[in-house]
This record gives C-alpha cells, structure tokens and sequence, in this order.
C-alpha cells in the first residue's frame, strides 16, 4: 500500500525530530520551541505550537522520547530506543526509516 503525501511528511518530520534531538550532544534534550524552530529552519517543516506538541507526544508513545514540563515549557528528552532511529540502526513504524550512515 502506498503512502499519501501527508504521511512521507509525517514520517519525515518524525525523523528530523529525533535527528534534532540526537544533535543536542550531550543530554539529548531541547525544548518545544527550540525543536520547533529547528524544523523550519532547518527542514521547511512549519508547525503550529499544538502540532509540535501532538508529534512529541506520539514520538513519546512510541518510547522514542520523555516529555516534561519545566515552567512553562515542554522539554523532550531522546531516550536510547530514540537515538537508534535517528540513527538509523532501529525502525519505528510511521518515522522515516533513516540510513544507518546519516
């Protein structure tokens, strides 16, 4: 079965989430916003506030990620299984499989 153009963006924007994450050497943490930010910048990936925190919250679900609320911001933290995708030795069903080499 194909994919429709809405979820290859999806499993895309799921992918560079945890690559944002895993750049963040040592701790592996960033808050919302930051994540945020990185997409547009950096991928063309435009998210609402409620829509960065929904992808969070599913990456969560899928052990992928810890949320937290510090203040008045959501931090995510990338958990072992979390590094593995991004890195590309694991694959989750709905993030872009990455390649092992980047």
């Amino acid at each position: 079965m194909s994919k429709t153009y809405a979820q290859v963006v999806t499993e895309e924007r799921r992918l560079q989430t945890l690559r944002l994450l895993a750049a963040t050497k040592p701790d592996y943490r960033a808050n919302s916003a930051i994540l945020r930010d990185g997409l547009r910048a950096e991928h063309q990936h435009a998210l609402s506030r409620d829509q960065m925190h929904t992808e969070l919250a599913w990456l969560q679900e899928q052990g992928l990620l810890i949320l937290e609320v510090v203040g008045s911001a959501v931090v995510a933290s990338l958990t072992s299984r979390g590094l593995d995708v991004a890195e590309g030795t694991a694959e989750v069903p709905g993030v872009k499989r990455a390649s092992a080499l980047g």
